[in-house]
């Protein structure tokens, strides 16, 4: 069976920048296992795998190379990106999902890809979990925690580009992973996603914990427009547009293509 694949740099105009993500576009679904073993030998944060089912709408899923993850927002701009510029979908696109419900992605005059996410609002805790006092190096100052990750809140951007972690007590908190974040210098907010548990240390860009940060700092800040950045090493850059109203939030990125070939399974 030969399988074609795209790999995309997502939230990033630049090549080697954002966060890397797979493509594999499916004519029905193969097995779980095969489709876990595609991820891991792939060895990016995420490989999504879709299925058409009309014209302008596809059921997608996302894998780490440990895991089917349910709600991956850097993959899901990647193959936004490969359906708008290498298999003839217009303007616009559906994804069904298994966890998070219908998914709208539009293709902006720009080039900028528009994902219409639900709201994932984290919650504070009365007691932060032992795991994060100790497996970060800088204690912050309040702990949040929505469906897919504690929230560490800091003091400055400083803080969360210097911060440790340490990986064997962060996977103590599995299913959760962990976002460290703060108010940013430069734009609205900044943050950093480790997810040991999930995938890997740490993640370059997280498009989906954006649907937690981006209304907790909308509330923050009295603002429902920001500019995030995530302070990773290959850094990458996300504008999101906050609606309590309908309990949704616009994230809008670029991607640029990295390679396009075949898998022989």
């Amino acid at each position: 069976m030969d399988l074609d694949i795209f790999v995309v740099d997502a939230f990033t105009d630049e090549q080697f920048k954002g966060n890397s993500a797979a493509v594999v576009p499916l004519e029905g679904w193969i097995s779980d296992t095969l489709m876990q073993k595609i991820a891991a030998e792939n060895n990016l944060s995420e490989t999504a795998f879709i299925v058409k089912n009309s014209n302008n709408s596809y059921h997608i899923r996302w894998f780490s190379p440990l895991t089917e993850i349910d709600f991956c927002g850097h993959a899901t701009l990647a193959t936004a990106f490969v359906l708008f510029h290498h298999l003839n979908v217009e303007s616009e696109v559906e994804f069904t999902t298994n966890e998070v419900g219908s998914l709208t992605v539009k293709l902006q005059g720009n080039g900028k890809i528009e994902m219409n996410f639900p709201l994932q609002q984290p919650e504070p805790v009365l007691e932060a979990p032992t795991q994060i006092l100790e497996g970060l190096s800088i204690t912050p100052n309040k702990v949040l925690k929505n469906r897919q990750a504690y929230f560490a809140v800091y003091e400055s951007q400083s803080e969360v580009e210097q911060v440790n972690y340490q990986s064997d007590i962060l996977k103590q908190l599995a299913p959760l992973d962990v976002v460290v974040t703060a108010q940013g210098d430069e734009v609205d907010f900044v943050s950093r996603y480790f997810w040991p548990a999930n995938g890997g240390d740490e993640d370059p860009v997280t498009g989906s914990i954006h649907t937690g940060l981006a209304p907790y700092w909308a509330q923050q800040l009295n603002k429902s427009r920001l500019k995030a950045f995530q302070a990773s090493e290959r850094g990458g850059q996300l504008n999101c547009d906050v609606d309590f109203a309908s309990n949704r939030v616009t994230i809008l990125g670029e991607g640029v293509l990295y390679l396009k070939g075949q898998i022989f399974v």
